[in-house]
């Protein structure tokens, strides 16, 4: 039995490889109790930062991660023992052998390991900053947390790629290119003109904060509801429950309503009466009118009601008048009943609206 475990093959003995294969197949049985604990013991410390995070939330997010690290470090700790094997030891490509290329692959293993936990530590901490945010009721905090998280898994891929090329290519090509960058960052700032100024009017929004997610804004010819504020560009839900994306220099430079930040909304009429209405039933229906807005509570004191102007067929009487309905729904039924109560106050004085009529005369 020993003699066939002390058998080389691949430059190797036998029992290396049972070592091998025990070791991994150990691992893995256990890699979930091995995450599980580590996350148990990081999450006892988070725990005193965020309380109302539970351990279900943050072991779904580390865990994964944190079994492919602990398999990739174990297999590459124990790989490290075995001598490569020489019949393998060929060149490939360019100089680059076989051992030079699962060197190559191995590192990219372990990078996009390392960015993974990385990328999955940014969301927990958004999570834990989210959830504290949701305590405060303020709209503005969970929109700092969904921006800044984009920017820092933003700057991590950069990284990420700059790790990368070092590991293909060598460390003296990222010198090259950081070299380069000198001459390079001014072109790359022409030709990424409009995505710099969409990232720099991004922070112009968070800070000056002319509106949040949720308000209802209008700018240009759209009008909606912000649903997303991005790195280059803003979301908004139109009225016609279409998805527009709007530059972010645009939603800067363009003048811009917010119509969620208005204290009243304006409402106005303008009654052309049939020119053949006597000035008592007039007065009548201005009175009755008055009366119907003073007694209505959602109805602003300080109403304009007058009879504007008059033509030789039509007397004219303007209304305007201003509500602290703002919601859309509740502002068109409270029109709706202000204006049937105004056609029964037409109906109930015999005062007609005017109407152009044609008269043919014969002769």
């Amino acid at each position: 039995m020993n003699s066939l475990l002390d058998q080389v093959i691949l430059g190797n003995p036998i029992q290396n490889y049972f070592i091998l294969a025990i070791i991994l197949l150990f691992v893995s049985m256990i890699k979930r109790y091995l995450s599980r604990g580590v996350a148990t013991l990081l999450y006892r410390e988070v725990r005193r930062w965020a309380p109302e995070i539970g351990q279900h939330e943050f072991s779904h997010l580390l865990l994964v991660p944190l079994e492919y690290f602990l398999l990739l470090i174990t297999f590459m700790l124990t790989i490290d023992h075995l001598n490569f094997p020489p019949e393998l030891d060929v060149t490939v490509y360019n100089g680059y052998t076989v051992k030079m290329v699962l060197h190559t692959l191995m590192e990219l293993a372990l990078t996009i390991s390392i960015i993974w936990i990385i990328l999955r530590v940014i969301d927990f901490v958004s999570l834990m900053i989210s959830k504290s945010a949701d305590l405060s009721h303020d709209i503005t905090d969970n929109q700092f947390i969904v921006f800044f998280r984009d920017f820092f898994k933003a700057i991590v891929f950069i990284f990420g790629a700059i790790a990368f090329i070092r590991i293909l290519f060598g460390a003296v090509l990222v010198n090259k290119i950081i070299a380069g960058l000198g001459i390079g960052a001014a072109a790359l700032a022409l030709a990424a003109k409009e995505s710099i100024e969409n990232l720099i009017c991004s922070f112009i929004i968070f800070f000056d904060k002319p509106f949040r997610v949720g308000d209802a804004v209008k700018v240009d010819s759209f009008q909606g509801n912000v649903e997303k504020i991005g790195l280059r560009s803003t979301r908004i839900r139109t009225l016609e429950k279409t998805y527009v994306t709007v530059p972010n220099k645009k939603m800067v430079d363009s003048v811009l309503d917010n119509l969620s930040l208005r204290t009243h909304q304006r409402a106005a009429m303008r009654l052309e009466i049939a020119g053949d209405t006597p000035a008592d039933s007039i007065m009548e229906v201005l009175n009755d009118i008055r009366q119907l807005l003073i007694s209505n509570e959602r109805v602003q004191e300080g109403f304009v009601l007058n009879l504007n102007e008059f033509t030789k067929d039509t007397y004219v009487i303007q209304l305007i008048y201003l509500t602290q309905v703002i919601e859309g729904v509740p502002y068109n039924g409270l029109r709706n009943e202000i204006n049937l109560a105004i056609i029964a106050i037409m109906e109930r004085r015999n005062v007609k609206l005017s109407s152009t009529k044609v008269e043919i005369h014969e002769k």
